[in-house]
């Protein structure tokens, strides 16, 4: 049995979409009723990485499991990693982050994944790494301005990201769950090209018909909105990040999607094609085409 966790979010969604319907696939969500049923087979559990017998619970009967924590500084991947081992999992895979092998990037999100990576490869059993750059889907934070007022605000807009389709990371992630030969594989996860916030915010505005501007925030801006949202660690870890990126360590292209799925990685042209309703209206033959079968977000 597959157990997937983090399955009401961006990546473990994809995931849990793309598994064999006849697979045994279990999945672990701490509100079950917001999972989405793709299988009648599918087994979905209540779970929270601090409650341990909602894991024992979970992982019972489990081979391999995909692991997605997101509280940074925690240690829900320590407890996740001491009840899998209880229960005889023998496989895990993992979503980190490629910043963990920047040597540059010494920040409290890159620490805690370069300790959660060690905790994992020391666990004893199988695993696989996966290692996203930024997700396209980040840039869904700015519907709301884009809605309201045209605009999209960013720091540092000129600096360029080979951001990654979450689908891509999801199908790379099925690959390492269904399929023999990637124990002990680190994998970096880049889409085709790299790209700039004001390059994506010109295809937006392209695609939805609708000339949109960018409009840059000196640092002071950023902290500040960023205060709005998040501690002062993990403020200043988004903007060590942004300033890594501003000086091109997030511009390497890998070609990993294509050797492990079979085809290339998607752009962000046709990520944004397929979720432009989200930004607003989108044009009538953009929507018949992003109905295609060739593009099912279904479809690893």
């Amino acid at each position: 049995m597959i157990l997937v966790t983090g399955a009401t979010g961006t990546i473990g969604r994809e995931v849990v979409r793309r598994l064999p319907a006849d697979l045994a696939v279990r999945v672990m969500a701490r509100d079950p009723s917001r999972v989405e049923r793709t299988s009648p087979h599918m087994d979905v559990v209540a779970g929270d990485y601090a409650d341990p017998h909602s894991l024992d619970h979970a992982l019972r009967g489990v081979s391999r499991a995909f692991v997605l924590t997101s509280r940074v500084g925690g240690d829900d991947d320590a407890r996740f990693l001491r009840a899998a081992r209880s229960a005889g999992v023998r496989h895990l895979v993992k979503v980190s982050a490629a910043a963990v092998a920047d040597h540059g990037a010494d920040d409290l999100i890159t620490r805690w994944q370069r300790a959660n990576e060690e905790l994992l490869m020391g666990s004893g059993m199988r695993w696989t790494v996966l290692r996203p750059r930024s997700f396209m889907s980040n840039t869904l934070s700015w519907a709301a301005s884009i809605g309201s007022e045209g605009v999209v605000r960013g720091l540092y807009g000129a600096s360029v990201n080979a951001c990654v389709d979450p689908r891509d990371v999801a199908a790379a992630a099925v690959y390492a769950l269904t399929e023999d030969g990637h124990g002990g594989r680190i994998y970096t996860l880049t889409g085709p090209e790299p790209i700039s916030a004001v390059e994506q915010t010109a295809q937006l505005g392209r695609l939805l018909g609708s000339p949109l501007r960018f409009e840059e925030l000196s640092l002071d801006q950023a902290r500040a909105r960023l205060r709005e949202r998040h501690h002062a660690d993990v403020l200043e870890a988004l903007l060590a990040s942004a300033e890594r990126q501003r000086v091109g360590a997030k511009a390497g292209v890998e070609d990993t999607v294509l050797r492990l799925t079979g085809r290339p990685a998607r752009s962000f042209r046709t990520w944004a094609e397929d979720h432009l309703e989200a930004f607003g209206t989108a044009p009538a033959a953009s929507k018949t085409r992003r109905q295609g079968v060739s593009r099912s977000p279904r479809t690893v």
